[in-house]
């Protein structure tokens, strides 16, 4: 069994990283034995936004944040970054939760792999 912590930097529009790491972490949590966990912090607090609206076409990363929850992976979302930003736990995508540096510390030293974007 595989456990990989993917942490997102970077606000989810302006560059493909946040998006990239999404795909992945998404493939890794629809692969047999696999568990993942996804921290977002910085401006990545933005892809947990709910109701994003972008133009068609585009993608949207909170709903490839929703897919890579329904795959069976865990989101924390930084709390003193959402804070900065005037995001409320109440506008985060469904089942992403509030989270803090004390569970990253933990799912940092729970995973086998850390993956930073």
């Amino acid at each position: 069994m595989s456990k990989t912590l993917f942490i997102l930097n970077d606000a989810p529009y302006g560059s493909e990283r946040s998006y990239n790491a999404l795909r992945l972490a998404r493939s890794s949590a629809k692969t047999d034995g696999a568990e993942v966990k996804v921290f977002l912090i910085g401006d990545a607090v933005s892809c947990a936004k709910a109701g994003q609206k972008v133009a068609q076409g585009y993608y949207n990363i909170g709903d490839m944040l929703g897919m890579v929850l329904r795959a069976g992976a865990e989101v924390g979302v930084c709390g003193s970054c959402i804070d900065a930003r005037g995001i409320a736990e109440t506008d985060l995508v469904q089942s992403a939760h509030r989270s803090s540096m004390e569970e990253l510390t933990a799912w940092t030293r729970w995973a086998d792999k850390v993956l930073v974007f």
